[in-house]
């Protein structure tokens, strides 16, 4: 098996550049705001539940709804979370979906079907199709936990508001330009798109 490529924070800043090198306007966004920050999250249970939390909604309102499932639980587990009523997930700012979602994750671990703890080692695209197989699991929460949770370094969320908005931004492209166009401008930034597609984020929370 092949070993997934990944950046580190020692490698991150010099991708960076790398890229700045290769395209422009990646250029301008490092020279105008600073390299962006290296963001990063556990490959754990509670952080599958933060992205599903952050599907289609704010990041201060997911944000929100998991300090106050980890206030509930102290600990976030499947079984714990398993344990507590449709009602006491309402109290946590869960919606319906969400409530459906997370448990479907969490029954999914507890009944053996999927080890996060193995995640780790397998290629992107086996993560992606185990992930998948959970109802609520899409490609852009896959696209979020990899990148964020295990440092992939090739992964470009183009199901991700923010990052395709910044990308038209900082190339001046027309909102007509549609999706397969970018992922074309975006191939030579291969294999650390990943690492442009935190610039972009930098770029849109510094404008």
């Amino acid at each position: 098996m092949t070993a997934p490529i990944a950046f580190n924070a020692g490698n991150f800043h010099q991708l960076c550049e790398e890229l700045a090198s290769k395209d422009p306007s990646l250029a301008n966004v490092i020279s105008q705001y600073g390299y962006p920050p290296m963001w990063s999250r556990p490959a754990s249970f509670p952080t599958l539940i933060h992205i599903i939390l952050e599907q289609q909604v704010s990041l201060a309102s997911a944000l929100a709804a998991f300090n106050k499932l980890s206030a509930r639980l102290g600990r976030i587990t499947p079984e714990g979370v398993l344990a507590l009523t449709d009602d006491e997930l309402r109290a946590c700012y869960f919606s319906r979906q969400k409530t459906k979602y997370t448990r479907e994750l969490a029954n999914t671990i507890v009944q053996g079907k999927l080890d996060i703890e193995r995640l780790p080692v397998l290629p992107d695209e086996e993560i992606r199709a185990q992930l998948k197989c959970i109802k609520g699991i899409g490609d852009w929460t896959v696209d979020i936990f990899l990148l964020f949770a295990l440092q992939r370094s090739d992964l470009f969320p183009t199901g991700d508001l923010a990052m395709m908005k910044a990308f038209r931004k900082v190339k001046n492209l027309s909102n007509e330009i549609g999706r397969d166009e970018i992922i074309r401008l975006a191939e030579p930034w291969r294999p650390y798109r990943s690492v442009g597609t935190m610039i972009l984020w930098h770029y849109y929370l510094s404008e």
